[in-house]
């Protein structure tokens, strides 16, 4: 019996080389449907994409943070298991193209009492002297059963390729965010770091307008200034104390937004370096084709896009008639014990043939649908690609403008704290009235907290460039794939 089996078994692997095959293009396969230039309108130069950029900033505090946000953020987490999910439904998907093979195993006991009167001549077992007679029958049964949809016009081979492209995409989209919280991982420690330089120099100044409040209040007790500037000394300190709590307030933020970012609790206290890293040189920027084939969400934005077209053409091919194939083959015995001597064998096999004729227009509904989502993920893409180079082309110019504001801020600081020694020493001298001494004081404490600020900006601009040009973690590279 075991041998019949193996026969029919091996009967319908080869069926399975008649169902069409599924092929997956790769990302920048398809049209771009986007115009593009040789080269990048801002400053960039040609040159590999780095891999590890967070190693440019020369800090092995943040490099150990991007390497422990890698591991254990949770947003990565999801990714994760959306990538298993995705797998699973694709290996689904692909189960209807196999024939659906199942083992049975039935018994059954019936019983059937005759009355004994009259039924002798019927019977000849059973006696005609009045009484009844219990007939107990048994049945077992043994069979191999196979269900199974030819797919000769490639239906469900194209459901399974979209499924695929699902797959490959969210594998796209787990390398997109592995990018993103690497650049939030950096973004979040250097706003760390400024804000403590913020908190430091506001501790500064808040010393510094302390001793000037002291000495104005001084002089204005004894009669020799007005009262007034006392009390605008003292404002002056006031709202410079009321600053350094807010300072306070930013750092504890940025403190437990890094944490939150590395899976741990948020206590407020994480150890940085002293001060912010020097910035960089400029990384390579490659050139504006290469990106598209390098940005993970714009490979993510393709793969939806031959999804929708596969699963459009999976609904145009619902049209077509379904040939689907069911068969039986095993044994069927009265006695259990003989159910495998291969006597009593029994086997079926039936073809049917469905042509949809009238379903109340679902069919040719859902083939205009699946046309439209297959319109709307090609405008996605261009949309992901259009935003790709404008990220690309906005982080380029704007490292310009921020050079610029930086020197800019840094000569304005040097130039109002020049200013505000000379106001002092004339306002001593009683040359120039006490609201000259205020405002050189606000503008160089403005123009040094701006400062900071902005070598900051220039960090997190340098960040989103890298995440801009599609760096980080190499290009993603396909698991292999197997039902």
């Amino acid at each position: 019996m075991i041998r019949y089996y193996y026969r029919f078994a091996t009967a319908c692997a080869l069926l399975i080389s008649l169902s069409a095959c599924v092929n997956v293009p790769a990302p920048g396969s398809g049209a771009t449907l986007v115009d593009l230039p040789e080269t990048w309108g801002g400053s960039a130069q040609p040159g590999d994409i780095d891999a590890q950029w967070w190693l440019r900033f020369d800090d092995s505090l943040l490099a150990a943070y991007v390497a422990a946000a890698d591991l254990e953020n949770p947003q990565i987490g999801q990714a994760v298991a959306q990538l298993d999910q995705a797998r699973q439904q694709a290996v689904i998907a692909g189960a209807d193209r196999l024939p659906q093979l199942s083992a049975m195993f039935n018994a059954s006991r019936a019983q059937q009492t005759l009355a004994g009167s009259g039924l002798g001549s019927v019977f000849p077992d059973v006696p005609d002297g009045g009484g009844a007679t219990s007939f107990h029958t048994d049945n077992f049964g043994l069979s191999l059963n196979i269900d199974w949809e030819i797919d000769i016009w490639g239906r469900i081979a194209s459901q399974h390729g979209a499924a695929l492209q699902d797959y490959l995409a969210s594998e796209n989209r787990l390398h997109a965010v592995r990018q993103s919280i690497a650049a939030q991982a950096s973004k979040a420690y250097f706003a760390v770091i400024e804000a403590r330089e913020q908190v430091a120099f506001s501790e500064e100044t808040v010393e510094a307008l302390a001793e000037t409040a002291r000495q104005v209040t001084n002089r204005a007790d004894v009669g020799t200034i007005p009262q007034s500037d006392a009390e605008f000394s003292i404002a002056n300190l006031e709202s410079a104390k009321a600053g350094l709590e807010q300072r306070h307030d930013a750092l504890q933020q940025a403190e437990r937004q890094l944490q939150l970012l590395l899976r741990e609790y948020p206590s407020g206290n994480i150890e940085t370096a002293a001060s912010l890293p020097s910035l960089p040189p400029m990384p390579p920027a490659g050139l504006p084709a290469e990106l598209l084939a390098r940005r993970p969400d714009v490979a993510a934005a393709e793969r939806a896009v031959f999804a929708a077209g596969l699963r459009a053409q999976a609904a145009r091919r619902s049209l077509l008639p379904a040939i689907s194939l069911t068969g039986a083959y095993g044994n069927q015995s009265n006695e259990l014990d003989r159910l495998l001597n291969g006597d009593s064998l029994v086997w079926s096999i039936a073809g049917q043939l469905v042509q949809p004729i009238f379903q109340g227009g679902r069919l040719r509904a859902n083939v205009a649908l699946s046309n439209a989502r297959e319109r709307e993920a090609a405008e996605a893409y261009i949309a992901t690609v259009l935003t790709a180079l404008s990220e690309v082309e906005t982080a380029l110019t704007r490292d310009a403008f921020l050079t610029r504001r930086a020197q800019s801020l840094l000569r304005a600081a040097e130039a109002a704290e020049e200013a505000r020694r000379i106001g002092i020493n004339r306002y001593r001298e009683g040359l120039v009235p006490f609201i000259t001494v205020l405002e050189s004081q606000q503008r160089a404490i403005d123009a040094r907290s701006a400062y900071i600020s902005t070598r900051r900006a220039r960090l997190d601009n340098r960040v989103d460039l890298h995440l801009a040009l599609g760096g980080g973690f190499g290009a993603p590279t396909p698991q292999e794939f197997s039902q």
